[in-house]
């Protein structure tokens, strides 16, 4: 019984970490961290993201969907929240020199498209792959990431 209710309180637990708002704040953190106005939640984005990481179900290949918005998306371990999920992008930032408008070591795009000041809102999805791991999407409005443009 005491099992039963422990897996209960981590299930709960790990479902109030991967809300809607969640996605939101962690990325309206990182914005406000460079003096970027937040975006705001956008369910047609969100579906979209959705539908998308459906098709990632059974591969969780990180592959981009090619569709019309902005997006960064991420494959994860098992229990990986959306906040975390979000700051795999904004880790990033450590790659990125705001002078130069350059990286200066890894990859650092994905933190670019969180931080965009054109980019007004946004909706995401993770879902759990056949494969164990997890796959997780944000879709992006207006597009940002322009290249030779500062992102704020």
């Amino acid at each position: 019984m005491v099992s039963l209710k422990a897996t209960f309180i981590s299930e709960t637990a790990l479902l109030a970490q991967n809300s809607n708002k969640d996605f939101l704040d962690a990325h309206n953190e990182a914005r406000a961290t460079v003096g970027v106005g937040p975006m705001t939640w956008d369910d047609k984005l969100a579906t979209d993201a959705l539908n998308y990481a459906k098709k990632r179900i059974d591969d969780c290949a990180m592959e981009h969907s090619m569709g019309p918005y902005s997006e960064n998306i991420a494959g994860a371990i098992n229990n990986t929240t959306a906040v975390e999920g979000v700051n795999l992008w904004v880790d990033e930032e450590k790659f990125y020199d705001y002078k130069s408008n350059s990286c200066v070591g890894g990859e650092y795009r994905h933190y670019t498209r969180v931080i965009w000041r054109d980019t007004v809102r946004v909706g995401c999805a993770r879902v759990y792959c056949k494969t164990g791991g997890i796959f997780i999407i944000c879709d992006y409005e207006p597009p940002g990431n322009n290249d030779g443009e500062h992102p704020y």
